[in-house]
């Protein structure tokens, strides 16, 4: 049985997605890109933008399941409630599209893609290269968002098929 997963990773700029098919335990790419957004833009029409262009994504490829990046506080109090802002946006594209939505934190889709919950973005695009046998990396973003949902694909290995309700992650490890 095939499921198709659809990853977001937010970003009040750049919006990365990237769709995945699952059929037993191989994985296959299936698209990935950016949502970009008009810095000159009000934060309303940003977030339209966002809203808007997951949509098309999710009329287009026709996602089974999605996983979304979970946002941490960042050092700029505003930065992260923008943020947060578009982190929403994404999240209501998706529920009101009817997707069953899964949550992770940046530290548990480096340690499923990676190894490490402190791997740096080149890492994670190499590794989400050789997985999805892509000719080459994709961009950052594009690259975070295919391994949010290479995280979920295997939600069978490590934090992802655990529930984190109730749980920290200390020294990379739930505790």
């Amino acid at each position: 049985m095939m499921t198709r997963i659809l990853g977001i990773d937010p970003g009040l700029r750049v919006t990365g997605f990237g769709v995945i098919d699952k059929v037993g335990g191989k994985l296959g790419y299936v698209a990935s890109g950016c949502v970009r957004t008009d810095d000159k833009a009000g934060l309303p029409e940003r977030i339209k933008t966002i809203l808007d262009g997951l949509a098309e994504v999710i009329a287009t490829h026709r996602p089974d399941e999605a996983a979304l990046e979970i946002v941490f506080v960042n050092v700029n109090p505003q930065s992260t409630l923008l943020l947060g802002q578009a982190r929403g946006a994404a999240l209501a594209a998706l529920v009101g599209a009817g997707l069953p939505v899964a949550e992770y934190t940046a530290l548990q889709i480096k340690q499923a893609v990676v190894g490490h919950g402190k791997a740096a973005k080149e890492q994670v695009q190499h590794m989400v290269r050789r997985l999805l046998s892509l000719p080459g990396d994709p961009s950052p973003d594009a690259a975070d968002a295919l391994a949010c949902a290479i995280s979920h694909a295997h939600g069978g290995q490590g934090f992802g098929a655990m529930g984190t309700r109730g749980y920290r992650v200390r020294n990379g490890r739930l505790v």
